[in-house]
């Protein structure tokens, strides 16, 4: 009918809220001041401003290399030595992830598949991410130690 805006659960259907709340939640937790957004921008875990890595991921050359300081908040990312030992059981974890995804998937989509060819499936995924999952254990675990600083967060939001 002319004039009548149209309901939008009758277009989508009531699920659209679902959506909506669903994609307010990912905002959220991804947004700047979230330990995730840290982690996946590979960012300062205190003010999530300033870079953690002095280089990509895959730049083999300095892999995993981190700067001493924040250049931006000036935090020391070393608190003390051995710090990163414990990064260790996270780039372990995040294997183990990485495998036992592989291999339910090849078990419950491709039942047919040989089980050399998934070894050598997950071998190759092994080696291709290993950098990035150097880098990766690294972030995760200063996230774990060290604290964001709210008010460092919101006064840049202000900028």
């Amino acid at each position: 009918m002319p004039g009548v805006k149209p309901d939008i659960n009758h277009l989508f259907g009531p699920d659209i809220h679902c959506i909506f709340v669903t994609q307010h939640i990912v905002m959220a937790v991804f947004s700047k001041g979230s330990k995730f957004y840290s982690i996946f921008k590979m960012r300062c875990p205190r003010c999530q401003e300033g870079d953690f890595f002095k280089s990509h991921p895959y730049n083999l050359k300095k892999a995993g290399d981190i700067y001493k300081n924040c250049p931006k908040c000036d935090l020391k990312y070393s608190p003390e030595p051995g710090f990163y030992f414990g990064a260790l059981f996270v780039s372990y974890a995040l294997g183990v992830a990485l495998f036992v995804t592989f291999w339910v998937a090849f078990n419950l989509f491709f039942e047919d598949m040989a089980v050399g060819l998934q070894i050598l499936i997950i071998v190759i995924a092994s080696i291709v991410t290993a950098p990035y999952f150097y880098s990766l254990s690294k972030i995760i675990w200063a996230n774990l130690f060290i604290k964001a600083d709210s008010d460092l967060i919101s006064s840049q939001k202000k900028d």
